[in-house]
């Protein structure tokens, strides 16, 4: 494992005393990291839940709408790969440094923008730092915390990803409350501008590498051959359980709404609880991930995803409805395990491309579940929820039976790693 080597005790790591960022994982880099990403997130969150609003406004129909989504999603997908392949070409520090620089100049193409199809042009630099950044982040946790130590950094990193979330869009509706959409929109923007700046300075300034990243000239069809056989098995029955969770989630909405019959604000505090759920388990399992055996805890997530649409379609009163939204956020228990396994499971000096041919394979293999969603909900509304029950039941039965079991490495042990 490469060492960062480290000069200083970066400022977000200042605040919290020494045994909690040990107990955390938060190394200098690690804090880094974590900074910029809540950094951007709030910035991008400002605005983000708005953008179909702000399309219309720019003249775009319901066409221009789902072009814009369906561009993110695929750019979500095929973005893995190649910030994995400049990630183990030239580091962390310098990707994250380019990948922020790109997300710039998409929120000034936004911000300028004057009729919706600029805002497609925006997207393709815009998802540089959602999509393209995932190996880096990977990356950066592997290689500053030990084998036993990585699922830690993974939980922080799911609730950094939350907070913004929860935080963010009030703030945004705020600002479109009171300058207008287009005013409000276009100061998100501009927010969201500085607070990237100011996430460059800080990666430029307090995020330290040793050596240059390793010059393996890896082909993709290398690097999918060399994959271990284990993460291969974990990534057909993360294609499951994601696909699964595909086929019904657009459909949520519109199930208990206009289905069950429920109001637009019980709709909003199950959401709520989901989240809330799901932050409150993270770290607990992330620190059980550490030094206990994985598999259980990912078996335990992906049985969240085959159960959630079951019980959501048989629920037949709002306490059910809860329990299943309960059942949605302790999803999340499996996943800093999940990420710490694929981590492991990767060859140090391939690092970030297997990191991106994962989550690009996923993605391309999900990508369509929407839409079988979408023509099994015309047929009837249930079928997209019990189906996609049977598909995570089978992503669940993949892992219990070929799934690798090996344990973590106990705490003595870590530091050796």
């Amino acid at each position: 494992m490469r060492q960062s080597r480290r000069t200083h005790t970066p400022w977000p790591l200042s605040v919290l005393p020494e045994r909690w960022r040990t107990w955390l994982g938060l190394e200098p880099n690690i804090a880094v990291l974590f900074t910029t990403l809540l950094v951007v997130g709030m910035g991008e969150n400002l605005w983000s839940r708005f953008m179909p609003r702000y399309l219309e406004l720019l003249g775009a129909s319901a066409w221009g709408v789902a072009c814009y989504g369906t561009l993110q999603d695929l750019l979500r997908a095929i973005y893995r790969y190649p910030g994995g392949w400049i990630t183990d070409r030239c580091g962390q520090r310098l990707a994250l440094t380019l990948f922020a620089a790109l997300a710039m100049v998409g929120y000034g193409v936004y911000l300028i923008s004057p009729s919706w199809m600029w805002i497609l042009i925006g997207v393709v630099f815009v998802r540089a730092w959602g999509s393209l950044t995932l190996p880096a982040v990977f990356t950066t946790i592997a290689e500053n915390l030990p084998k036993g130590g990585r699922a830690i950094g993974f939980g922080l990193q799911s609730i950094l990803n939350r907070l913004p979330v929860v935080l963010a869009p009030p703030l945004g509706g705020v600002l479109i409350a009171g300058f207008g959409m287009a005013g409000g929109m276009r100061l998100g923007f501009g927010i969201t501008i500085v607070l990237t700046l100011l996430a460059l300075v800080l990666i430029r300034r307090s995020f330290v590498e040793d050596g240059t990243a390793p010059q393996e000239q890896t082909r993709f069809r290398d690097v999918w051959q060399d994959m271990d056989g284990h993460l291969k098995r974990l990534l057909l029955a993360d294609i499951l359980a994601r696909g699964a969770a595909g086929l019904s989630y657009v459909f949520i909405v519109l199930y208990v709404l206009n289905v069950l019959g429920f109001s637009a604000v019980q709709f909003g505090l199950l959401t709520s609880v989901q989240m809330l759920v799901a932050i409150l388990i993270d770290i607990p399992a992330a620190k059980h991930a550490d030094c206990c055996p994985r598999k259980p805890l990912i078996l335990g997530t992906l049985a969240c995803f085959a159960l959630f649409p079951l019980i959501l379609v048989h629920a037949t009163s709002f306490v059910w409805i809860v329990s299943a939204f309960v059942l949605a956020g302790l999803r999340e228990i499996g996943e800093p395990a999940r990420k710490a396994s694929i981590v492991d499971l990767a060859a140090e000096a391939t690092r970030g491309r297997v990191v991106g041919m994962y989550y690009l394979i996923l993605g391309l293999a999900v990508f369509p579940a929407s839409l079988v969603g979408g023509w099994l909900w015309a047929l009837n509304p249930q079928w997209p929820f019990y189906l996609a029950g049977v598909i995570g039941s089978a992503g669940f039965l993949v892992y219990a039976v070929w799934g690798p079991g090996a344990k973590v490495l106990p705490p003595s042990a870590r530091h050796a790693a």
